[in-house]
């Protein structure tokens, strides 16, 4: 069984950083693309930034710059780091992993951004 538990929201300024966390645990495959979602409310949930057990990154064009996903392999994490927050990067975050067939979805991390 996989579980992911995602860390790191809250309440910020616009303008301001925050760090989400997401740490992966069960049986974990060494090849997996571990990624953090979006939903915003009235809103489809939308890709932010996935990142591959090689290092290879993609983001949306809405946080390019801005944003920087990374991991630590050795311990199955995956990290945000969210930089310029703006009032549209309100929303739920959802750490994921992709590995093989499957999906695994953490259960969420509210980030709000006031102006």
């Amino acid at each position: 069984q996989v579980r992911l538990v995602e860390s790191g929201g809250g309440l910020v300024q616009a303008g301001g950083s925050l760090r989400l966390s997401c740490a992966a645990s069960g049986s974990i495959f060494s090849i997996n693309t571990m990624a953090w979602y979006r939903q915003a409310p009235g809103k489809q949930r939308e890709l932010v930034a996935a990142i591959t057990s090689r290092g290879s990154t993609n983001y949306a064009d809405s946080v390019k710059g801005r944003f920087t996903i990374s991991r630590d392999n050795a311990k199955n994490t995956v990290y945000l780091q969210m930089n310029s927050l703006k009032p549209e990067d309100t929303a739920v975050y959802y750490c994921n992993l992709h590995m093989g067939h499957y999906d695994y979805w953490g259960r969420g991390t509210q980030v709000t951004v006031s102006s």
